[in-house]
């Protein structure tokens, strides 16, 4: 029985993990991409280039989708402490 549940607590982890980091690295690639074809267009090749728009775009997503973040993963949170009385009596 502790086995399927710590299968499941991981299934659920890794699957919260990727729901709340999947705004944030599709808007770093879509940023990057974008800046890599205009570093392609004009030949400039600087590498620090693309720090900065990243970082704004991440810091705006961030700002955006915070609390849906956070609703997340304090609700994995909870869900798993719940579970832990349960666990217990066994």
């Amino acid at each position: 029985m502790l086995s399927s549940y710590v299968i499941d607590v991981t299934r659920e982890v890794v699957w919260t993990v990727v729901k709340t980091a999947a705004p944030l690295l599709l808007v770093s690639l879509v940023i990057g991409l974008c800046i890599s074809v205009f570093q392609t267009i004009t030949s400039i090749q600087e590498q620090t280039l693309t720090f900065v728009p990243k970082f704004l775009a991440i810091m705006a997503v961030i700002i955006l989708f915070g609390s849906w973040i956070m609703n997340n993963v304090s609700g994995l949170l909870v869900s798993i402490m719940n579970q832990v009385p349960a666990l217990i009596k066994r």
